[in-house]
């Protein structure tokens, strides 16, 4: 007997010739330090036990996924084999649902995989330190943890039950299941706007859109009750008050992942504080600064609050921009890019692509060596069919192509689905999911044909956005950088420069601009004649020259 090898030896057994669940899991293997072999299709158990017993592999990777009752006199024949062996390797398991459940009971492997393990769990368990595993295994800030599941992005989901102590219990089972690399806390509107003031919380408003946070030591339960499964990372809303408190706070309960605040939003121009612009503006840039004081990463979450309120693609783009640089100018050492697809909602795939595209190439150009921007990439929640079935159809096509900017962070907002066996209603079901996509899908396919449509209209955002951000820098004033002065980019608001149709009415703001979705892609329209108008004309109209 030759001695125990660093190898994982897979085969599919009996008739079985699907080997590409296999071939991943083997790939995965190598990426842990294992030299791999594969058996190939369709291999019979004798043939694997003669090469275990050659080869002395650690792990033995065993594949079915035909009709699991077949599976059965396999697992039989396997079985006796094995335990004839003068030493038995480490013997999983990978298959169909069913077929996984039948091994469960066989009491033959150590470990059965059914599809819906997270990478991090199955890489614990190759590594053998899955049994008593730590938190160490997990890493726990964010850029260690987007390292360790490269090429796959981190998942993130939103979370807060109106109850405090089922949002515990419930960060506790969503920690055992290891479906997410980030739990994001969701408190209540009281606890955001009025943690440090409590008696100035409406007590009819408890658990309204979230957790009802209270007390530090709330946070502190809900980091506790994470402390097992895949070990989350865990963040939180930023507050609409007091945001640079909120970001030490949340450094010392939950260490959180990374900050994410507005530049602009959670003022007056929202109504979600009662904050003055100038005043809002430079708090956001505080904010800014401490986390990166606290060593923690910076979101700045501006861009898609226009594009909720339908602003045009190239003011979408323009604001990326400004908001990446405000958070360089802040200190910021790594920024955190989101991209909310499906923003208006009746944005069509390709020019969905052509505007994230455009805020990549803009936003890219700031890097340096003090300066690197990861990719979030997330479904826009106002995009949702109101059907559940529907909603899940919409936001599986919706990931499948925002994963073309190969993001670092996945920002789940909806539903994921798994294998079952077809029956009446899980047909139904299905057919009704695939209709959701199909409704997505028709706005846009992605083709040869597209590649053009796609890069010619990134480029012509990109020199839409150039024209708002150089209109900021001439209304600046005496401002020494308008880019990051709150009077400017207030200013600029102020002026229409940055304008959205839902300002109309505002006694404060403009809202001038119209918009419309035009071939996909949001463009300012003239309102006499529905013709799309360039940032030059629009800021002309305004009486603001280039």
């Amino acid at each position: 007997m030759t001695a125990r090898k660093r190898l994982v030896l897979g085969a599919a057994i009996g008739q079985c010739v699907h080997i590409a669940g296999l071939s991943h899991f083997l790939r995965l293997c190598e990426e842990e330090g294992f030299a791999t072999l594969s058996l190939g299709p369709a291999t019979p158990v004798s043939k694997l036990l003669d090469r275990i017993e050659e080869l002395n592999p650690e792990i033995a990777a065993v594949s079915f996924r035909l009709t699991p009752e077949d599976m059965l006199p396999l697992l039989e024949e396997l079985k006796k084999g094995l335990e004839k062996l003068p030493s038995k390797p480490r013997v999983f398991f990978g298959g169909t649902p069913p077929a996984a459940e039948l091994a469960r009971k066989a009491g033959l492997f150590d470990e059965v995989f059914d599809g819906s393990e997270a990478v991090e769990g199955i890489r614990a368990k190759v590594s053998g330190t899955s049994g008593g595993e730590k938190e160490e295994r997990f890493p726990q800030t964010l850029l260690e943890r987007v390292e360790y599941l490269h090429p796959y992005p981190l998942i993130r989901h939103h979370y807060g039950e109106p109850s405090l102590t089922d949002t515990i219990k419930g960060a506790a089972r969503i920690s055992d299941a290891g479906v997410i690399d980030v739990l994001s806390l969701g408190p209540d509107q009281n606890a955001q706007e009025f943690f440090f003031e409590p008696s100035k919380m409406d007590g009819r408003q408890d658990g309204a859109g979230g957790v009802p946070l209270r007390r530090r030591e709330d946070l502190e339960a809900i980091f506790e009750a994470t402390r097992r499964g895949n070990y989350p990372l865990l963040r939180c809303y930023s507050g609409t008050n007091d945001l640079t408190k909120w970001a030490e706070m949340l450094k010392e309960t939950i260490n959180i992942a990374w900050g994410a605040v507005p530049l602009c939003w959670y003022s007056a121009l929202d109504g979600r504080s009662v904050k003055g612009l100038r005043e809002a503006i430079t708090e956001k840039q505080e904010a800014m600064r401490r986390y990166t004081e606290l060593g923690i990463p910076v979101e700045v979450n501006e861009s898609h609050q226009w594009s909720l309120r339908d602003a045009h693609d190239a003011l979408a783009v323009a604001t990326a921009y400004l908001s990446a640089y405000n958070a360089k100018k802040m200190g910021v050492k790594d920024f955190i890019l989101q991209m909310m697809f499906n923003n208006p909602p009746s944005t069509s795939p390709h020019m969905d692509l052509a505007k994230m595209l455009a805020k990549l190439e803009m936003v890219a150009s700031l890097e340096d060596g003090s300066f690197s921007v990861l990719r979030e990439v997330r479904a826009g929640i106002a995009s949702l069919p109101s059907d559940p079935d529907l909603a899940k159809g919409h936001m599986a096509a919706s990931a499948v192509y925002s994963m073309m900017v190969k993001p670092h962070i996945l920002h789940v907002v909806g539903f994921s689905e798994g294998y079952r066996v077809v029956t009446p209603d899980v047909l139904i079901e299905s057919c009704r999911i695939a209709r959701g996509a199909v409704n997505l899908a028709l706005k846009g396919s992605f083709d040869a044909g597209l590649r053009k449509i796609v890069e010619k209209r990134k480029e012509h955002l990109i020199r839409e956005a150039s024209v708002i951000l150089e209109a900021i820098k001439d209304l600046g004033g005496d401002a020494e950088d308008p880019l990051s002065s709150p009077d400017a980019i207030a200013h600029a608001i102020e002026n229409g420069i940055l304008d959205t149709p839902h300002f109309k009415g505002s006694d404060r703001f403009k809202g001038e601009v119209l918009t419309a979705c035009v071939d996909g892609g949001w463009d300012a329209v003239c309102p006499a004649t529905g013709r799309v108008l360039s940032e030059k004309e629009r800021l002309e109209k305004l009486g603001i020259a280039p």
